[in-house]
């Protein structure tokens, strides 16, 4: 059961004290993180020639950002935001510059060039995880915090889209590492921008272990239905992406039909965001959880039967109606279930469990695709985040 509130509305959001400003820098910068890969990909492709040594560049700057995040969260939970942003942007930045100094001539070192990567992912800033803590203590409101959360995951997603456009536009009239430039510059005016906030400056760091308790979050019983399902949604969409590539191949069909299909999932998502934020549910968080995983698989399934493109594309758009509020409700189940002092920390290994979902996804997903019928396909694809339901709703 349900029932839409007028009250808080998106604008209220926007109306807290400090939220606009905080939070379109918070965006600024981590616009970075959707301008940088397709950027260190075309470069690393251009200085050393082998999409190979590209691919295995991008995997290990991935691997770094994905699975050190909740460690880097850690410190900023124990330090405070100021004290840990700032320097992590700093490097990430100049690492970004010193890759494509690296880069700038043909016949570049493939293992400098990934090490250089694997660095820079190790410094990016959990900024995700912070501008979420932020909301927390912004939106003391139930309802407040659910808008913020649905506002900051549409947004996140959008930028995810604009990011590569931009190097596009870039890479049409300028070398690839210009974008990667441009990513550093980004990090580098939007995370001080974000930190100097007065909503961030008012965070204070734990001090550390304080009382016996440990400095950082071991994911327990509680923040296992969030992280299963995350990880559930990342493998599923990583998985579709490249299914959309196969079912465009199998018809000889354009790569703009590709686009078109899921540009149609990120509006989906989106419009799925913007609707799940604001009814006023009354169903706990942690029992629509499963709901929405378990809806995004069985849509996923059903799309395997699409048997033209327009078809497809409705069915990836009713399908992206789940994600945004999976994921945000994910993040608010972290919120609710972290003690004070490891908030950033669970909403990074919620963040986590959908990045190394997502790798997980493409890699097995490509093995599959060769092997089985594409509606199979399909199928495995929207089975994992009904399985993910299931593990959450036990």
């Amino acid at each position: 059961m349900s029932a839409v509130s007028p009250r808080p509305s998106y604008a209220a959001v926007l109306r807290i004290p400090h939220a606009r400003r905080t939070f379109a820098a918070a965006l600024t910068a981590r616009l970075s993180y959707g301008v940088v890969p397709i950027a260190v990909m075309l470069c690393v492709t251009r200085a050393t020639g082998s999409y190979a040594v590209a691919g295995v560049v991008l995997a290990v700057f991935g691997a770094t950002v994905v699975f050190l995040s909740p460690y880097r969260a850690a410190l900023v939970d124990r330090y405070g935001p100021r004290r840990v942003l700032l320097p992590m942007a700093l490097l990430y930045a100049v690492l970004l510059c010193t890759l494509t100094v690296a880069g700038r001539h043909p016949g570049a070192s493939g293992l400098l060039l990934g090490v250089i990567a694997a660095v820079t992912g190790a410094c990016a800033p959990p900024l995700g995880p912070t501008m979420r803590t932020v909301w927390r203590e912004l939106a003391e409101d139930r309802l407040l915090l659910q808008r913020a959360y649905s506002l900051d995951g549409v947004a996140e997603e959008l930028l995810f889209v604009t990011g590569p456009l931009l190097v596009g536009v870039l890479v049409g009239f300028t070398a690839p590492a210009v974008g990667v430039v441009l990513g550093a510059m980004l990090m580098g005016v939007g995370t001080p921008a974000f930190v100097m906030s007065p909503a961030v400056g008012a965070m204070r760091g734990s001090g550390g272990v304080r009382k016996g308790r440990r400095a950082s979050l071991r994911p327990g019983r509680e923040l296992l239905p969030p992280i299963v399902v995350a990880g559930g949604v990342g493998l599923s969409l990583s998985a579709v992406d490249l299914l959309v590539v196969a079912f465009a191949g199998q018809r000889r069909l354009g790569d703009d039909t590709v686009a078109w299909v899921l540009a149609a999932l990120s509006a989906g998502s989106a419009v799925g965001g913007l609707l799940n934020g604001a009814v006023d549910w009354r169903t706990p968080a942690r029992v629509r959880l499963p709901f929405l995983a378990a809806g995004l698989g069985v849509t996923l399934g059903v799309a395997g039967l699409a048997p033209g493109v327009v078809t497809l594309t409705g069915a990836a758009a009713c399908a992206g109606l789940f994600v945004a509020p999976a994921l945000t409700t994910a993040y608010l189940i972290a919120d609710e279930a972290a003690p004070a002092g490891f908030r950033t920390q669970a909403g990074a290994w919620v963040n986590t469990s959908v990045n190394a979902g997502s790798s997980a996804g493409a890699a097995t997903m490509g093995l599959l695709v060769e092997r089985l019928p594409l509606g199979v396909c399909f199928l495995v694809a929207g089975g994992v985040s009904v399985g993910a339901a299931v593990i959450a709703g036990i």
